[in-house]
């Protein structure tokens, strides 16, 4: 029997691109659907998070992905531009942010196609090996175009269904976060299974651990 799983995921977090690539290989060596939930960031749900949060978060951040992706032989870059505008200097969140807006109803579109073959969650892994594996620009181009493709989508139809669907996707998005946090977390990457959140980039061995217990076969 095929098990599943959601993923809760955000484009602009690097800890979610660090675990997806993982959790990807898993679902695609075992009987296991992992359907994608994007999320907006804190930096949009929470605009004052980063002036209230202690300076060292982002001084050690910047220290501790780079070296989880030389651990992990992930590609690693910082976003050009950042999915989120923002000042860096005061960290005021700008009130306009179209790029994560854009990526994350793309992302919500995505996840709308995946009948079970995983397409929701190959784009997420390949949008976001673009944002944070140091393409420049990865907004522009062909860049998304060619991260839809290796999901089996259409960027222009995609991006067709962000235009004529906005509050649409973003309802949904916003249950995504709802349902993560009835769930019993709030941060991302978190994926559950049966009932259970399993948060961060490091539980994957835990996660596949419990699957087995539940019946995870290749």
């Amino acid at each position: 029997m095929t098990l599943t799983a959601d993923l809760y995921f955000s484009f602009r977090s690097p800890y979610s691109y660090l675990a997806i690539g993982r959790y990807r290989a898993l679902a695609e060596a075992h009987d296991l659907h992992i359907a994608l939930k994007p999320v907006y960031p804190l930096a949009i749900r929470q605009p004052d998070f980063f002036e209230r949060n202690h300076p060292n978060w982002l001084r050690y951040l910047l220290v501790d992905v780079p070296r989880l992706a030389q651990f992990h032989r992930v590609p690693f870059g910082l976003p050009r531009p950042d999915p989120i505008v923002q000042d860096i200097a005061t960290r005021q969140i700008a009130a306009e942010q179209p790029y994560i807006r854009r990526i994350t109803r793309l992302g919500q579109a995505a996840a709308r196609r995946d009948a079970g073959e995983g397409s929701g969650l190959a784009f997420a892994h390949a949008a976001a090996a673009l944002i944070w594996g140091g393409a420049e620009n990865w907004h522009e181009g062909e860049h998304l175009s060619e991260a839809a493709m290796q999901a089996g989508l259409d960027l222009a139809e995609l991006d067709a269904e962000v235009a004529a669907e906005p509050d649409a996707l973003d309802a949904e998005i916003a249950a995504n976060q709802q349902a993560l946090e009835a769930a019993g977390h709030w941060g991302v990457p978190t994926l559950v299974f049966d009932g259970e959140p399993f948060f961060g980039q490091d539980r994957i061995e835990l996660v596949k651990w419990r699957m087995e217990q539940k019946g995870l076969v290749a």
